[in-house]
Order: structure tokens, then sequence, then C-alpha cells
């Protein structure tokens, strides 16, 4: 295949759920090479509906419904650039590959020495896990801002007296609004906005919920980690993160190069 013209079925299936992945669909796009992308939200999806050669899936797929898809529109490369706390998702995409005997690869969020070093700032606490940071917040007092997502948020119940004590922050679906108002997350303890956050933004929700504990996963740049911080330190609040797995993989840079390299052997 020659990159100056379109393909005519793209072989290329990317699983997009971060900045990483959007950036990999600007690159395809702009580089004339074809490819699907699979977006479990369709606010994913609008990020990128107006690239050309893009092929949009939008919602979730389990791994029967991957495998299927691969199959059926013989693809041959597999990029997963999920968010890297979905780590079911990567389980199944990863499985599906397998079964499919298909090309896999994994797309990682770059992280940079400044941001090892926010990390382990005064004011900071690393934990490795929700369930971790839940541990912790039950042995303090004071209110809580949570913005680990909503998938997570019933671990947060066992938090004594979480309906007063904890502000969910979740994405404005109606899926992750309806599962934290179950839980018992509602009225103001209840923010549902989409992102990214300024620091402004982060520093006013601390104001407003009176929060000395401010709770979130490691995002690097693209994920606002600086903004949280700094708004955290500007709050008196403390940041509790949860760190990133370690993974293997290749990064955004190296992804696209390897996409060019596909298109262009084709």
């Amino acid at each position: 295949m020659k990159t100056a013209e379109w393909n005519f079925q793209p072989d290329i299936l990317i699983f997009a759920g971060t900045t990483e992945g959007r950036k990999l669909a600007e690159y395809a796009s702009s580089r004339k090479i074809s490819c699907f992308v699979s977006t479990a939200t369709e606010y994913g999806a609008e990020l990128i509906s107006d690239l050309e050669g893009i092929r949009l899936l939008s919602g979730r797929m389990g791994r029967e419904e991957m495998g299927h898809f691969i199959r059926e529109n013989g693809i041959r490369l597999v990029i997963d650039a999920t968010h890297p706390f979905a780590r079911e998702v990567t389980k199944n995409i990863q499985d599906a590959c397998a079964a499919e005997n298909v090309r896999y690869v994994r797309c990682l969020r770059g992280a940079d020495e400044k941001e090892a070093d926010e990390k382990n700032a005064p004011g900071i606490i690393s934990i490795s896990s929700v369930e971790q940071a839940v541990e912790y917040l039950r042995e303090t007092t004071g209110n809580i801002l949570i913005a680990t997502g909503s998938r997570e948020l019933h671990l947060y119940t066992a938090i004594e007296n979480y309906e007063e004590r904890c502000f969910a922050r979740v994405l404005s679906t109606p899926e992750a609004v309806g599962e934290s108002a179950r839980l018992g997350f509602k009225g103001r303890h209840l923010i549902a906005m989409q992102g990214p956050f300024s620091e402004e933004m982060n520093l006013a929700l601390l104001h407003m919920t009176k929060a000395r504990y401010f709770v979130t996963k490691e995002s690097g740049r693209e994920g606002g980690f600086e903004a949280k911080r700094t708004a955290a330190e500007k709050a008196g609040a403390v940041l509790l993160v949860i760190t990133r797995p370690e993974e293997e993989g290749k990064s955004l840079e190296e992804t696209q190069s390897l996409i060019y390299k596909h298109a262009s052997s084709c």
C-alpha cells in the first residue's frame, strides 16, 4: 500500500481511551492510513469523529466481541491505547488477539523525571490501589474529594459516614451518574463533569467541598496531574495518588512509527 492513498479495507484496530489513542488516530488520518478506532464512550468518539479515514466504533466490547470483530474484519494489527488503569479491558484485548493470532501492541502513557518528583513531593501520598486508599482514609477525619472514576466508587462506601465525608467527581454520562447515585452519592456530593480540569477548577472544587483529602490516579501530563497537585498544595489538602501499574509496551512515537511501517508494507 502507498500511504499517499487511502487503503480501502483497514486492517488496523486502535482501542482508544486516552489522549494517546486520539493522537494515534490523528496521526493515522494525517498519513492517509485508514483504521478502525474503538472508544468506550460517545464522548471519546466525538473527539475523533471528524478525522478523515477513521472508522469509529463506539461502545464497550467484551473479549468475545473483540475476537469476532478482529476475525470478521481481517484485522492484522491491534493497538491498545486504553487507560493505564483499565486492566480488565487490556486483558480482554490481549486474550482476543492471542485467540485470533494477530499482533498486539501496548501504547504506553509517557512519564518524565519531573512527574516522578511531583509524585513524591511533600503533601502527596502514593498508594498502589483504591482499596489501600480507602483503608488509609478510614483512619482519617475530614472531607474527601474523589476523582478516581465511578467504576471503583463502591469501595469508598466502606468509609464510615461516607455519604457526608465523600464527594465524587465522575464523568457526566448517564451510566456514571446513575451508578454513583445508586451508591448514595447524591446532591452536592455528586459532581458530574467532563475533563480535562484546570488548576483553577480543581482548586474551586477543593474549596467548595472543604476537602482535606484529594484522591486521584497517577494520570501523567496528559491527564492533568500537575493541575491536581498544585491545586491540592494551594488548598492545603493531602493528595492521595493511586500509582500506575508497571507495564511493558511502546511509546507514542514508537507506536506511530509502527503504524506507518505496517501500512507501508501492505
